[in-house]
Order: structure tokens, then sequence, then C-alpha cells
């Protein structure tokens, strides 16, 4: 089981990577026994700076290509049908070319990628695989040239800045470096940013489907990405206090400047620096902390129900304590209409809580009712709750 989340982790994240060169399917089928490509790439937009960000996969991505990464070392069955799949999509272009009676040469056809953890010298060497020194890495093994093939042993790269972004794909320890040094990149990082929404998923999946079939390299993998979640947060929080005090700044200073005409203008710029400071400073965190939840729920469940969306704003408002409990509860949900549905219901119980107290007797009712509204209703029950007393409350969503 937990090898079918770790390939599906592999497939969005090369999928997430690669998008902005080209075109990338996910599962692909070929015809023949109608076997599955795990990744097939065309490139179509050449942007030389993202790609050379990518390192070894952007230079991967310079020509088409298939990309079969393995959680565990492949043998040769599995490396002979990888083959397969390359020979099904060359006879389809060979079919494709005559028919449009066109020319073609070899450089038109794709490039298979093996990526692996692992590869040992006796597999390599089964398939007379040999490095290319002069123009690739060490950790690539290239089969006969009309093949277009190559072995990429993840564990043998050298570790640089260049080969990262493979490296993620790797396991153990290779894995475990990898994701310390993609710690170590700037916050705002998009490409940070991409792996680690990845990689919560993974975490997630890893913890909620199958906790009883964690193998200790796996549980150490779910430790390594654990501090990374609250790292995140962090970062985000100090964005947020950062465009809190632009904010409050200005706006003091324009408050300030009016109070000052009225009341003098010493008095009235230190007053108003100061509201204006605690109410940029608590704009921004709740701007923020919107953004977050709102990329972190679409990361996690694809488009926002609208149901979800009418939470985001006073979720937003949320203490940060609070919030990150309620993001790392939703991070445990599983990744389907159920985990959706939960999400909500999550959502709609933190917002109760905020406005409202001794909710417990009455909570599981509450929330059903609320959830039950039309959007238009519940979007302007939302907006009422702050007005509404508890006995009003319990009036609306329960007595009723």
């Amino acid at each position: 089981m937990t090898r079918f989340i770790h390939d599906l982790f592999a497939k969005e994240y090369l999928e997430e990577l690669l998008s902005p060169l080209g075109t990338v399917n996910i599962g692909r089928d070929v015809t023949s026994e109608v076997r599955e490509i795990d990744v097939y790439f065309t490139p179509s937009t050449r942007i030389p700076e993202y790609s050379e960000t990518l390192g070894l996969l952007g230079k991967m991505a310079n020509t088409t290509a298939i990309f079969e990464p393995f959680r565990n070392p492949a043998n040769v069955s599995e490396i002979c049908s990888c083959l397969g799949k390359l020979l099904d999509v060359r006879g389809e272009l060979e079919r494709k070319f005559r028919r449009e009676n066109t020319r073609y040469d070899d450089a038109q056809l794709p490039k298979l990628w093996i990526l692996m953890p692992t590869a040992s010298k006796a597999l390599v060497d089964s398939f007379n695989a040999i490095p290319d020194t002069e123009n690739w890495m060490q950790g690539i093994y290239f089969l006969g040239e009309s093949l277009r093939t190559a072995i990429v042993a993840i564990h043998q790269l050298p570790e640089t800045p260049d080969t990262l972004w493979l490296r993620i794909l790797g396991k153990g320890g290779v894995q475990q470096r990898a994701i310390s040094q993609l710690s170590a990149l700037a916050t705002d990082d998009p490409l940070r940013i991409i792996a680690l929404e990845l990689l919560y998923r993974l975490q997630s999946n890893l913890v909620t489907d199958v906790p009883q079939e964690l193998e200790p390299e796996e549980r150490e993998l779910i430790m390594a990405i654990a501090p990374l979640f609250r790292e995140q947060i962090q970062a985000a929080e100090q964005r947020a206090r950062a465009k809190g005090l632009e904010q409050g700044l200005e706006r003091g200073l324009e408050r300030g400047l009016e109070q000052g005409l009225e009341q003098g203008l010493e008095q009235g710029l230190e007053q108003g620096l100061e509201q204006g400071l605690e109410q940029g400073l608590e704009r921004g965190r709740q701007e923020q902390q919107r953004l977050i939840l709102e990329n972190f729920l679409r990361a996690r469940f694809g488009e926002l129900s609208p149901k979800m969306t009418v939470f985001l704003s006073p979720i937003s408002k949320l203490a940060a304590a609070e919030f990150t409990v309620l993001l790392l509860a939703i991070s445990m949900l599983t990744v389907d209409e159920t985990g959706r549905e939960s999400a909500v219901k999550l959502l709609a119980e933190s917002v109760l809580k905020m406005f409202v107290t001794n909710l417990e007797d009455i909570l599981p009712q509450a929330v059903t009712n609320l959830l039950a509204l039309p959007v238009a209703e519940l979007t302007l029950f939302v907006e009422q709750l702050p007005q509404l007393s508890d006995a009003e409350l319990r009036e609306r969503l329960v007595d009723s």
C-alpha cells in the first residue's frame, strides 16, 4: 500500500516541477497491453532560468521524455516493462508519421529515464548500461544509443544543488538529507513551497492510510517532514507581521496626521501610529492566515467547495496557536470526499467556537444544521455570528 502512496507522490511531484516547461501527462496509456506510463513530458515553453533552477531534472526535460520513478529498486522484469512502454510509444509515433507522410528521426522520440533509489552494479551491467561522464554526472547509466534509455541511481548522484529535485525522490538517508537541504532554501522560494506541499500530502497519506504498515524508514521520513510544516507556518506569520508593520505605519501616519490637526501634531502622530500599528499588524496576520488556509485546502482537496470559502475569512481571525492546530487536524484527514466533508465540519466547528461559548452539548447538531443551510444563507449567518448571543444561536440552529 505504501508503495502506491509514494508512486502517487512521485508522479504529482514531477508534474508540478515540469509543467512550466511543457505538457505533462500522468498515467498515459499506450497500445498493446494498454500499459500505463507514469509521467510523459513534452517540452513546449523554453524558460532557461527555470530549467537551470531544476538542475539535472531540467536538463532531462530539454527533450520529450518518459519518467518512470520507482520507490524501491527496480528488478530486470520491471526495467524490461519500462522499455516495452518506450517501444510501444515509438511504434505509435512511427505509425503517426507514416499516416501524415512526414519524416522523422530518432531525435523526435522520447527518452526514457528510469529513476531508482538504488541500483546494483550487477543490474546495471546486465543491461550493458554505461556512464557518460563527458556529458552527464555520475549515477546515470545509458543503455545503447538507439534505446534512448538511462537508469538513474539516485543514491549515486552527487549531493549538490543540481541534483536536489531528483534526490527528493530517493529513499532513506538520501531523501532525508535532500529534505533537509530543501528546508534551507528561502521560505518564499516557489519550488520549495510546491515540494513542501506535496511532502505534507505524502506525510498525511502515510499517517492516515496505512499507519500499521509503516516501516522504520517511512516513520523517519514522517519525522523529517513534520518540522518543515511548522517552519512554513512560522515563516508565513513573520511575513504577516512584516506586512502588518508596513500597513500599520502607513495607516498610523495617516490617522496621526488627521488627529494632529485636531489635537496637536505630536500627540496625534503618537496615538495614530500606535493604533495604526496594532490594526495593521492584525490585519496583515489575518490576510496571511487566510492565504495559508486557502492554499493548504486547495493543495490537499483540489478546488475549494463554496462552503469551504464561506469559512476562510472568519478562520483567518484565529489565534496563531489555534490556527496551527486546525491545519494539523486537517492534514490528518484522508484525501477524498470523506476527508473533504470532514474538513468542512472542522472549519464550521472552529468558527462556531470563536463566537459562542458552552457549545459542547449542542455542537454536533449545530454543525450539522449549519452546513445544511444553502450557501447564501450560510454566508449571511456566518457574517451575523459576532452579533448573536448563545441563546439566539441555540434558537436558530438547534431549537428550531
